[in-house]
């Protein structure tokens, strides 16, 4: 198959965006619940009720705002727009300080309270802007700068970025000791400079896709399009891609929220980030070149090895500590987590009508955040609800995170294995209907 030519400043605007945008979503996903763990105390439940809301805020947004480009036809406001405020309000979170909460809470369980409840509302804040620019517009200018012949290349780039986002803040954080509220000021103030910077860069970087779409002006009407019946009928892939994504992620989601806790408080790897540097590094690698083979070999043959090693990653972490091994258990799942979430984007692209990428930003939101996001960390929590205790040099309790939740996670990817079975039915007979 021929791999179209974009042009050098498309491919710098994909790299650019969508490392900035997966560090952010980074320090959102993996190290807020490190940040209230550490600093406010935060149970599992705590950690869980962020993640839910945090998933409800970039639903609606992406439903919202996707809609809304569609209608504007421009993408390139949101997305840059966006990422300037995106990083202002990461920034924010430099001001969320028990020093500085204690002046309005002299008790100590009362100010964790309040820093929790207020990172919890913050987040939500800073996520509707960063799935703005990010989730709806930069999303649905990709697939509107791609076609079918190179979709599965440049997804392959953007779906390891996560795994290089989590290597440039696991390097980045290095230098700084997580148990300090100054290092989180800095953290959070260099990272939202980054993400705006990033903003600043792209009114030159980015080029605008002109959306032709005559049911454009009918904006509160195309809200709501993705879930019409008859638009679901028309476009039955795609919803089955959606709802084994959902599966997929729901599985993801029971551990991600917990994953650096478990290496840092269960296993007690305090240089973790040495260990995870050369999985993320190889993983990385491998997902740039697997876009390539769902090109080749299309949705089936690329998700099913995908899946095979995320399975594989599950078993050797439930099984095992020793850090060898947890550095091969970690390699798997982060190979086939990245892999498989370059397979199921690529396919939710290709099967999208064209002209109408903005509106269904919002649907694809559902499948990919909003359901694993209520469900996984829900599941996560539930697991851990008996975990041991340690007690804090302040008197307060923190859980901790034990191998189970790779177990449920391995559960739920069972469970995919039957929805794929209803996905590979259904892809077999629009097939042969063609």
């Amino acid at each position: 198959m021929t791999q179209p030519k974009y042009p050098r400043r498309f491919w710098s605007a994909l790299v650019l965006f969508s490392l900035i945008g997966q560090v952010a979503w980074v320090v959102e996903n993996m190290y807020l619940n490190v940040f209230i763990y550490k600093m406010f105390d935060a149970s599992a439940s705590a950690i869980s009720t962020m993640v839910a809301a945090s998933s409800v805020a970039a639903t609606v947004t992406t439903v919202l705002i996707g809609a809304l480009s569609d209608k504007l036809g421009k993408r390139k406001l949101f997305i840059c727009g966006g990422y300037i405020v995106w990083g202002i309000s990461i920034a924010c979170f430099a001001l969320i300080r028990v020093d500085i909460l204690g002046i309005w809470f002299p008790s100590v369980t009362a100010a964790a309270a309040a820093g929790v409840s207020l990172v919890i509302a913050l987040d939500c804040l800073m996520t509707f802007f960063g799935s703005a620019a990010n989730d709806a517009c930069f999303n649905a200018w990709l697939t509107d700068s791609t076609d079918e012949t190179g979709r599965g290349a440049a997804e392959g780039i953007n779906s390891m970025m996560p795994l290089v986002a989590i290597l440039v803040v696991f390097g980045g954080f290095m230098a700084f000791d997580l148990d300090k509220a100054e290092s989180w000021t800095w953290i959070f103030l260099i990272i939202g400079g980054g993400v705006l910077i990033a903003g600043l860069l792209g009114l030159w970087l980015i080029r605008e896709t002109p959306v032709k779409n005559p049911e454009n002006q009918r904006y509160f009407q195309n809200i709501f399009y993705g879930f019409r019946p008859s638009v679901i009928r028309g476009n039955a892939m795609l919803y089955v891609t959606l709802l084994a994504f959902a599966v997929f992620g729901i599985s993801i989601q029971i551990f991600m929220p917990y994953l650096i806790l478990y290496y840092e408080v269960s296993l007690g790897m305090a240089d973790y980030v040495l260990v995870m540097a050369p999985a993320i590094l190889l993983a990385s690698v491998a997902t740039a070149l697997y876009g390539r083979v769902y090109d080749r070999v299309g949705y089936r043959g690329a998700v099913v090895p995908a899946l095979l090693m995320l399975a594989a990653g599950y078993v050797v972490l439930f099984l095992f500590k020793n850090t060898l091994l947890v550095f091969v258990g970690s390699l798997l799942m982060m190979c086939g987590y990245l892999c498989g979430s370059a397979v199921f984007g690529a396919m939710i692209r290709d099967c999208t009508p064209k002209g109408k990428a903005g509106m269904f930003q919002g649907l694809r939101i559902f499948g990919q955040v909003l359901i694993p996001g209520m469900i996984g960390p829900m599941i996560g929590a539930a697991v851990l609800a008996n975990a041991e205790t340690v007690v804090n040099n302040d008197g307060t309790t923190s859980f901790i995170p034990n191998e189970n939740i790779f177990l449920a996670a391995l559960v739920a990817e069972i469970a995919l294995a039957v929805v794929l079975a209803i996905t590979f039915a259904a892809f077999k007979k629009e097939k042969s209907h063609e």
